[in-house]
């Protein structure tokens, strides 16, 4: 279950995380962290940067309607000028995202496109299952 608890920080300073190499025969699924933060749907922006602002390892916010993925945004992407008590999910992007089925190369390359390193993992029926995430060092995954 995704929690609005936040992740430890360390989690992708892991050495034995799994190499990016190692995707043959994987899925999304299996290459994703399913520990998350999330952010719910009521958030506003001004929550939002506060969001970013608490913790420099933060790459991505992950917006979610109960478990219902919303949509996720980069610090990068909150327009300039909007009020503070505006809402968060209408700035949201609901792509990319990865189903957990697709294969683990696919949601590895997928992710390492995106500038966060970060890519929503969302099932059919819309719910965040976790994340596909990328060390720093584009060397393996985050929380595997």
């Amino acid at each position: 279950m995704l929690s609005a608890a936040c992740a430890p920080a360390a989690i992708c300073d892991d050495p034995a995380m799994r190499p990016l190499s190692d995707v043959d025969g994987l899925t999304a699924a299996d290459v994703m962290h399913r520990q998350l933060t999330s952010l719910p749907a009521s958030t506003t922006v001004g929550e939002l940067r506060a969001y970013f602002a608490s913790s420099a390892s933060r790459r991505l916010a992950v917006v979610v309607d109960g478990e219902r993925f919303v949509g996720s945004i980069v610090a990068a992407a909150i327009p300039d000028g909007v009020a503070g008590h505006a809402a968060a999910a209408d700035f949201v992007a609901q792509d990319p995202t990865v189903h957990p089925s697709a294969p683990a190369q696919a949601a590895r390359d997928l992710a390492i496109e995106q500038d966060s390193l970060r890519l929503p993992v969302v099932d059919d029926a819309g719910t965040l299952v976790g994340i596909v995430a990328i060390t720093k060092d584009r060397r393996g995954f985050c929380g595997t």
